[in-house]
């Protein structure tokens, strides 16, 4: 049991270590340059989508497309030196605003830094959805229910944040078995994933609910668990422009926001960000990333989990289950209904 003393020393450090990171997000603006902006359109009480791009024209039709159903009214869009048609397919879009930065994704804390720039610029008072554009977020009744009535339980209980698993799909079969094509629902393919053997562990310093495993843990990091990719993030806040994301969208500060998963007596309801990742392209940006070491922070402790990606497995066994929807993934205590209900 921490003193009250221990405990208002840690509240102070959080304080200034989130004080830090809105520096960085200040200093960081400069590597930034409009490359379309309409943030005039934004109208008072919109939701707000937020990510960090590179050379991601195949995914992004059916990323749009999916957050304009669940009413994302303006994307905030940062192409981090796309050379595949990205940028200019964004600033074609009638409802994204496009910074580009030719800067190190890695120095910028992954693009957090640009992303915290534009939510204070932008995101203050808004509810902002922070997703990667392989990240396609489900949760309890999403095809009937749009953010909005997600979002007004949240404001009607004082709730500020929402959290998700993130899913790692993927396919039967070796991964340049099924090619996708730009516009289709990527989990046709990617429609498998583990349902078991995550680990959880409760992080009293921040109340982050650190968790990984899944079939990352698996075929990648079956010796070194430690290593595998965090799961748990906080995809959804309704921002402040004193708030900062610590790692990823994984963890953020203040620390109460991560109160996310189960510890609130108030039992919201949680989500899944189903990732597809494992598209066949995922051989080619393998190659690219390793020589890059642009998207980890010890880049070299993670060459044999780029060289596994190349060798082009198969990561189905006979575990595996096949995707049927958000139903299910509730049914598993991969997502919770909370108190939420029709």
């Amino acid at each position: 049991m921490q003193s009250t003393s221990s405990k208002l020393w840690m509240a102070y450090k959080l304080r200034l270590k989130r004080r830090w990171l809105l520096w960085r997000a200040l200093r960081k603006r400069h590597q930034l340059s409009v490359v379309r902006n309409r943030t005039r359109q934004i109208t008072r009480d919109a939701i707000l989508g937020f990510s960090t791009v590179r050379n991601e024209i195949l995914r992004l039709p059916f990323f749009l497309k999916h957050y304009r159903a669940l009413g994302v009214e303006h994307f905030l869009i940062v192409d981090n030196n796309s050379d595949d048609g990205t940028r200019e397919y964004l600033a074609e879009q009638p409802d994204v605003s496009v910074w580009g930065s030719t800067h190190s994704y890695k120095k910028s804390r992954f693009g957090v830094d640009w992303l915290t720039w534009l939510q204070i610029r932008h995101g203050h008072g808004h509810w902002c959805l922070s997703v990667d554009a392989d990240e396609i977020l489900v949760y309890p009744d999403n095809e009937t229910r749009p953010l909005r009535a997600l979002t007004g339980w949240l404001d009607a209980r004082s709730i500020p944040s929402f959290g998700a698993l993130m899913l790692d799909m993927y396919p039967k079969g070796r991964l340049d078995r099924q090619i996708y094509r730009s516009g289709q629902n990527p989990f046709e393919i990617l429609c498998w994933f583990d349902h078991d053997d995550y680990i959880s562990k409760m992080q009293d310093r921040t109340y982050y609910l650190s968790v990984q495993g899944g079939v990352r843990g698996r075929v990648f990091f079956p010796n070194e668990p430690s290593h595998a990719p965090h799961l748990n993030k906080i995809p959804l806040v309704k921002w402040n422009r004193r708030f900062a994301y610590v790692s990823s969208t994984h963890a953020i500060l203040p620390r109460r926001l991560n109160k996310v998963f189960g510890q609130s007596a108030q039992n919201p309801p949680t989500g899944v960000l189903l990732h597809s990742k494992f598209l066949h392209v995922v051989i080619d940006k393998s190659r690219e990333e390793k020589q890059r070491q642009e998207h980890f922070t010890y880049s070299s402790r993670y060459d044999h989990y780029y060289d596994g990606l190349m060798a082009n497995p198969d990561m189905w066994c006979e575990a595996s289950l096949h995707y049927e929807g958000w139903q299910q993934l509730a049914e598993l205590g991969l997502m919770s209904q909370g108190d939420w209900r029709p």
